[in-house]
Parts: C-alpha cells; sequence; structure tokens
C-alpha cells in the first residue's frame, strides 16, 4: 500500500501550521539513513516521525529510536507504518518544549539526531542541540536547499551568517545530499538538501561558548554596520575601546562581520571578554 492510500485510509488531514512534507522515496529514506552512520548500537531521535517511512527505516538500523511528533493525528497512521518496529517508542509531544537535561535523562545514553525538519524550527531545534545537548554525537537534517547552504557556507559568501559561525565552533556541517521536491508528499515548493553536523567540543581555544556566540550575535546585529560600530552597540563600548579590540584580534577596523572566519571570530571574543573582565564590564 503507498502512502498516500495509507494516509486516506486513516483520513489523516495535512495541517499546515506544522509545515508537513513526508518523504516517500525509498532510496532516499536509505540514503539518509547510510549517511547518519548509525549502526546496531546507536540510540536515535528523531524529530518529527510524519508517517513513520524514515522512522521504520532507521529503526532497521539501530538499537533503539525515540521519535518526537507534534501532530497527535498521526496516531493511527503510525500505528501502521511502525506495525512490528519494536525498538521505536514514538513521543506525542513538542519537541522544542522538552527541557534538554530532563530529555537526555529520559535517552539515558548517546545519541544520534535524524530529522526532516520544517522551515518553522529548524534553527530552533538545531541551536537546541549545538547549544544545549550534552550526549548528542551528530545531526543528520533534511532542510530546505537555502538553508542548507547557510548552515553549510564558508566567510565572505553572501551564506554565511550567525547561525554558521556559531554552529562551527562545536560542530562540522557539511552538504551530505541534494533532495529534489519531487521526493515528498504533498510536493514543497521549494528544493531540500540532507546536512549533517558532527558535533565536537569547543574548538579554536575558546573557553567561554556562550561569550564566543554573545560576540558572534553581536556581529551579525546590523549587516550593513561595520563590526566596530555592532560591537559599540552591544557591549556599549567607545570607538576606541572598539578599535582597539579589533587591532589586538588583527582584524580590519572598516570589516564587517561576515568577513571573519569561525577561527577569527574566537580569537575577537577571547580579547573581547578579556578586556571587558579588565574594565569590570562583565
Amino acid at each position: 500500500m503507498s502512502l498516500k492510500e495509507i494516509l486516506v485510509n486513516n483520513g489523516f488531514r495535512f495541517n499546515k501550521k506544522y509545515g508537513q512534507n513526508f518523504i516517500s522515496d525509498g532510496n532516499l529514506l536509505s540514503s539518509i539513513v547510510s549517511l547518519s552512520s548509525v549502526t546496531g548500537n546507536d540510540v536515535v531521535v528523531e524529530i518529527g516521525a510524519g508517517a513513520g517511512t524514515l522512522t521504520r527505516e532507521i529503526a532497521a538500523k539501530a538499537k533503539r529510536v525515540v521519535s518526537y511528533e507534534i501532530d497527535g493525528s498521526l496516531r493511527p497512521v503510525l500505528a501502521e507504518t511502525l506495525k512490528g518496529a519494536d525498538n521505536v517508542e514514538v513521543v506525542f509531544r513538542d519537541f522544542l518544549k522538552e527541557k534538554t537535561p530532563d530529555f537526555e535523562e529520559f535517552i539515558c545514553e548517546d545519541y544520534i539526531v535524524i530529522a526532516n525538519l520544517p522551515y518553522y524550527i529548524t534553527t530552533p531545534v538545531i541551536m537546541k542541540f549545538v547549544e544545549e545537548a550534552k550526549r548528542c554525537k551528530r545531526l543528520v537534517i533534511m532542510v530546505q536547499e537555502e538553508v542548507a547552504l547557510r548552515l553549510a557556507a564558508k566567510e565572505n559568501t553572501p551564506d554565511y551568517g550567525g547561525i554558521t559561525a556559531s554552529i562551527a565552533v562545536t560542530g562540522d556541517a557539511k552538504i551530505v545530499k541534494k533532495v529534489p521536491r519531487n521526493m515528498f508528499y504533498p510536493v514543497p515548493n521549494v528544493d531540500s538538501a540532507v546536512v549533517r553536523i558532527d558535533l565536537c567540543p569547543p574548538k579554536y581555544g575558546v573557553t567561554d561558548l556562550e561569550f564566543y556566540r554573545k560576540t558572534v550575535k553581536a556581529a551579525f546585529a546590523n549587516r550593513r554596520k561595520t563590526l566596530a560600530n555592532n560591537l559599540m552597540l552591544s557591549f556599549a563600548l567607545t570607538r576606541e575601546q572598539a578599535e582597539k579590540v579589533l587591532s589586538l584580534s588583527e582584524i580590519d577596523l572598516l570589516a564587517r562581520g561576515e568577513t571573519l572566519s569561525p577561527e577569527k571570530f574566537a580569537v575577537l571574543s577571547e580579547n573581547l571578554n578579556r578586556t571587558l573582565k579588565e574594565n569590570n564590564r562583565i
């Protein structure tokens, strides 16, 4: 029975507010799981069970699957598509409302995240794991292609932004597969891509992750302004102080945030943090 027939037979109606587009192509499902490097020793957390097609494919490889789904009307569909998949637990809750420490205590071991994410929750879900998780090893996520380009962008390119630099300090993001829109049901208006983010301890000598990300956020607060102006506004610095920190970090005084690599942001954040502490500002 086709995915469309299963949905129709169970009286399911798509809810626009959840941005639901389900994967129906078997080769694509297999490819996503393969790209995640899941083995029989792994626990996988899936965000958005949807119709359960990807969930079932993951379950065939993983030791255990915990899949979050916000739409309770999918219960009968999932009962059918996941029948016999005894290593799957579907949690009908909004994952974004879960407290990360409580969630990780529930999972109770290291895990991999696999998700086909709708646009409206892409950034919050990614940053929840990147910034808060302690036991997540990697994320393999399907997102709109334009979002994928931002996640894996390099400095000095149009797609490079705050989220790119924020992820880069504790993760390596790369696009591992392009996915045309006709692979989904219903067919969305845009193409997608699979991004793999392998998480790791802080890189580039960063000693204060929170302050690093605060610095990145400040740098991109207004893309039209120079880095010096953005630092002045965000940290209440005088121009002399802002330029002194930039000079100390060997950054051009007229530079803008999008020209700084994650490594350079690390140098800037360390010097800025030290300067503010010396002046009793933090």
